[in-house]
This record gives C-alpha cells, sequence and structure tokens, in this order.
C-alpha cells in the first residue's frame, strides 16, 4: 500500500509547529516522543504503519479550532482520530501529519427525553451513549461490534451501523447535528435537535465522510425508547448457500427483524472456543432476534420458524432467558476478537443486494479456494452488509499482498452484483484505490471538488478515500 512522501518543509519545522500547539493547548495534550506515538502509528488496520509529526487530544471544540488554526496556516495535514476502531486504514497517519485525537471529548452535554435527543461530545464511546439513557427507558440504535471502544466521531465518519441497522438504521439515520471544526479552524452547526434542518443536506453530506471535510466534535443523536421485549432464536444449517436463501425469503415476505447476523463454521467454531456461547455445530448459523410485545415476539418467531423449516435447518433453538440472549450476542460481538485466534485476519467490508446472498457466498468460497487462503464469514446478513475475514500469515512472505488481491476480487464481485464498496467501514486506504470500480473519473471528479470547497488545500486525512494520484494532484504535490 503506497503512501505519500511526506513534505520536507513540514518535517524541518517539528520543532515550530509543536511548540505554537503548546502555546494552545496543555502540555499534556501534545505527544511528540517516540515512544508515545507508536499508540497512534496505525488504526485497527495494523498492517500498515507510520509514525506522525505529533499528536495532540484536545479537550473541548474550542481547543480543536485553535489546533486546525495553526495547522492550516502552517500548511500541516491533520488525521481527525475517534478511538481508532477503524478498520480500512482511516486514521492511519501520515509522517508530516499531526493526530487530532478526540479520546477527552466525552461529556454529555443535553439529554432531552420529550424530544429524544442527546448532544455528547463526539470522543464518547458508543455504548456510552446507551450507558447514559439506559436507566431512564432509552437507547441509541446503532451497535457496532467494537461499540466498546469506539467513538461517534468515528461512527460519523464511516456512517457505522452495527447489528441492529435492519430495523433502526445506521448512524445518518440517528444523526440530527453536528458541531463541525472546519479545515481553518472556523467553528459551524449543522442540523439540531429536530428530525430534518432547511436548505442543504450537509449533514448527510457529513456522515460517511472519513474526515475529509472537518473534525466533529459534538453531535446530537436520535434516542429511542426501549422495546417491550426482545428474543433471539438460533438456526443452524448445512450450507452457507442455504443459510443464504433462507435470509432472502425472510426478507421478501416483509418481516423486519430487528436483525439477522450469519456466521460460517470457522467463525462459529472460533466464537464458540472463545466465549463458550453454546452455538450448535453446522456449517452456517443465523442469529434472528424479533422484538416487540410477547404477542409480537410470538408471531414473528413462529414465521420466521416456518420460513426457515423450508430449507431444511440443522437446528432451531429460540432463547429461553434474558441470559441466554445476553451469551448468544456476547458470542456474535466476540467475533472480529475470537477469529484472531486462526491466525492474523483483514475484514472486509462490501454490501449486497439480500438476493445475490446464495450467489455471491458461492463464488466468495471459490475465490478463496484459487488463492489458497482461509475465509471466516461473519456479517449483518439483513442488510447485505458483509465482512468476510480473510486469514493469511503476516509472518510468510507474499501472503499479505495475496490477501489484498482476494480482498479486491471480493469487493469488485460486490460491485458487480449491485452492491458497494463499503457499508460501515469505509474507504480509508483499503479501498480507495478500487474507487474506479464503482464510480466514474466524472463522479470521482464531482466529490473531489465537494472537498475543494470544504478544505481547498487538502489538509485534511490525507491520502485517504480518493485514489492516491488524484489526491496528490489536489495537494499541489
Amino acid at each position: 500500500m503506497q503512501m505519500p512522501v511526506p513534505s520536507p518543509d513540514v518535517l524541518g519545522k517539528k520543532d515550530r509547529i509543536v511548540a505554537l500547539l503548546r502555546g494552545v493547548l496543555p502540555e499534556d495534550a501534545v505527544i511528540e516522543h517516540e515512544i508515545e506515538l507508536k499508540a497512534y502509528e496505525c488504526d485497527a488496520l495494523s498492517a500498515y504503519r507510520c509514525p506522525p509529526l505529533c499528536a495532540v487530544l484536545p479537550d473541548s471544540t474550542e481547543a480543536v479550532a485553535a489546533v486546525m488554526r495553526i495547522c492550516h496556516a502552517e500548511g500541516v495535514p491533520v488525521v481527525p482520530r475517534g478511538a481508532g476502531t477503524s478498520l480500512a486504514g482511516g486514521a492511519l497517519p501520515t509522517a508530516d501529519s499531526v493526530i487530532l485525537g478526540v479520546a477527552r471529548l466525552t461529556e454529555v452535554l443535553e439529554t432531552d427525553y420529550d424530544n429524544r435527543f442527546i448532544r455528547v461530545q463526539s470522543g464518547r464511546t458508543n455504548l456510552a451513549v446507551t450507558g447514559a439513557v439506559e436507566a431512564d427507558g432509552f437507547f441509541y440504535a446503532p451497535d457496532p461490534s467494537s461499540q466498546l471502544a469506539c467513538a461517534i466521531a468515528g461512527n460519523i465518519a464511516m456512517n457505522s451501523g452495527g447489528a441492529h441497522c435492519l430495523k433502526y438504521g445506521v448512524t445518518t439515520n440517528n444523526l440530527m447535528g453536528v458541531t463541525l471544526v472546519m479545515a481553518d479552524g472556523e467553528v459551524v452547526e449543522i442540523g439540531g435537535a429536530h428530525l430534518d434542518a432547511g436548505g442543504l443536506d450537509l449533514l448527510g453530506l457529513v456522515c460517511g465522510s472519513e474526515g475529509q471535510l472537518g473534525v466533529v466534535t459534538e453531535a446530537t443523536l436520535r434516542i429511542l425508547a426501549k422495546p417491550e421485549g426482545a428474543r433471539p432464536v438460533l438456526i443452524g444449517f448445512d450450507a452457507n448457500e442455504v443459510a443464504g436463501a433462507c435470509v432472502s425469503d425472510i426478507i421478501k415476505t416483509g418481516i423486519v427483524p430487528v436483525a439477522i447476523e450469519f456466521m460460517d463454521r470457522p467463525c462459529i467454531e472460533a466464537t464458540e472456543a472463545f466465549t463458550g456461547a453454546g452455538y450448535p455445530v453446522c456449517e452456517a448459523l443465523l442469529i434472528i432476534e424479533v422484538e416487540g410485545s410477547e404477542a409480537e415476539i410470538k408471531d414473528q418467531l413462529s414465521r420466521i420458524i416456518e420460513i426457515a423449516g423450508r430449507h431444511n435447518p440443522v437446528e432451531v433453538r429460540e432463547s429461553a432467558s434474558a441470559e441466554e440472549s445476553a451469551l448468544i450476542w456476547l458470542g456474535r460481538k466476540s467475533a472480529f476478537g475470537a477469529m484472531g485466534q486462526k491466525g492474523d485476519y483483514i475484514c472486509l467490508d462490501g454490501t449486497i443486494p439480500v438476493s445475490a446472498l446464495p450467489h455471491v457466498l458461492t463464488r466468495i468460497a471459490e475465490l478463496t479456494e484459487s488463492y489458497g487462503l482461509g475465509v471466516g464469514n461473519v456479517f449483518h446478513a439483513g442488510d447485505g452488509n458483509m465482512h468476510p475475514l480473510i486469514i493469511y500469515d503476516a509472518n510468510r512472505p507474499g501472503d499479505l499482498a495475496k490477501a489484498e488481491a482476494l480482498g479486491a476480487d471480493i469487493l469488485t464481485l460486490c460491485v458487480e452484483v449491485g452492491g458497494c464498496l463499503t457499508g460501515e467501514h469505509g474507504v480509508g486506504i483499503e479501498k480507495r484505490d478500487l474507487m474506479t470500480k464503482q464510480y466514474t473519473p466524472d463522479d470521482l471528479e464531482v466529490q473531489m471538488q465537494v472537498k475543494d470547497v470544504f478544505d481547498p488545500s487538502w489538509i485534511l486525512n490525507p491520502a485517504k478515500v480518493f485514489p492516491l494520484e488524484a489526491s496528490k494532484i489536489r495537494r499541489g504535490m
């Protein structure tokens, strides 16, 4: 993976830049020493690493604005960083960049149950948003598997989803407003404590923009009342394709479960060994959860089980208690970590039409065999957001390149069947050179013109999203 050559001018004035940043931030909020910067040289796409020029940890919108003004004046690239859980290299620094971390922006600023919103600083973790309102019977719907650690800032940057996005939508469906610090330090408010704002849909533009347009420091989020109850059912099948066909049939009927999650045998085995969740022994497993009153739950589950019965499941097991339901979801939420027992892996993130699931699962198996690598599948089957995990050996020369080539083939397949390159992980550096598979040169030019408006100098999150050569030309490199 190629990264741009850093500007000698910026590298040569590191001491000046650090001194300027120390002039607007507390001593411990500016990190410059080599050992301390190890924590910021990569995100969860850990195959690629690059120490930044320095890192800063502001604790307010005003402090972020002060940092941006300095970096803009000095021509220093800035890489916004949430919790560093990006699986696409979205927070990977360049050698001449300043990492701007939001880890100290964690406060709850306002809670309004009558109007069902909460306003938080963007460094607050996803799970901690629900934690702030659950005692009063509310929750925040988007729930990425990394929700214990991932920050709202990163969720907004990548438009994250999670297991329950089938019913409740992804971040953009639950985001009402943001405070955004522009590249030159100007602070703007977009949206607010209401369903829709007038004028241009700038909020929709910012959500999913991967730190290319500004730094989100505060977010107004929709919160929902907890449902009366919820219950998952485990359904095992003897083939991935059969499970995929079952998902397609469920969606066709108009039933909308709160979640439909898919796991194949490698992932089931790894997760079971890791958590002891009690998953059945099978080739493919669906976790389907419904919610509502007891009558609604029984009705939905009976219809789902009837549909599954047409596909000859090897096991159907309905959760019998709150404890069993929690264990089922613990297993699913631990799947990515559990797969680490099988080796190094790249986690993909392509989205496809649900009707294409059987075909795509078959082709993934064929492609994987042709490359001689392993793969584990765990994904949000209800909305076709796939997460194949390509297993490789980082210590074996050529294995990483082979895994990346397989990943490119799988993501190209997603586009070919009518899907897209990413559902919730973003483009980052991982998919930037595949953007031409989905977009024409004119499409990409329009997207880059939007960035020109927000960030004319192209200092925000360099070397991401857009093909590298196009980014370098825009930056005048």
